[in-house]
């Protein structure tokens, strides 16, 4: 990867909508070479997606929260595909410290939120909740310099 992919990743991640000709002009190289190194990141899983970011707020879900569950090595097989299955967790990721897993989870209501630490309590035990007030910084992707990525 060299500093034209660079520019181009973080182009992307700004605007993942952005034109071959805008990326073209940035970077001073044609729109089918911009095309070639967008295929050949894509191949190689360094871009593995394109996203829309929405305001979930103005589309009924007004509450935000991380769920930190206490799991025992033997439940992972049971409970990775529940939670993949449940559309309201928008991320789960392993973790090191008392809890094993932490979701972070998007819910119409704090009711809705309560049902579902309900189920993942009698389904798979211990849980700790922090409901988001308010978020300083959105969700981002990194930019990538020389210093980053060798």
């Amino acid at each position: 990867m060299d500093k034209i992919d660079r520019k181009i990743i973080n182009s992307l991640q700004k605007n993942a909508r952005a034109s071959l000709k805008d990326l073209s002009k940035e970077c001073f190289i044609s729109s089918p070479a911009i095309a070639a190194r967008i295929n050949k990141l894509e191949k190689s899983g360094i871009i593995n997606g394109y996203h829309s970011s929405i305001d979930i707020e103005k589309i009924g879900f007004h509450v935000r929260a991380f769920i930190q569950v206490q799991l025992e090595p033997r439940q992972k097989d049971e409970f990775y595909p529940y939670v993949q299955s449940i559309p309201n967790v928008v991320e789960c990721n392993c973790v090191t410290g008392d809890y094993s897993e932490i979701m972070e989870v998007i819910f119409p209501s704090t009711t809705d939120l309560d049902n579902f630490i309900n189920t993942i309590q009698q389904r798979f035990g211990k849980t700790s909740t922090q409901i988001v007030f308010s978020t300083s910084v959105q969700h981002r992707g990194i930019t990538l310099d020389d210093a980053n990525i060798d």
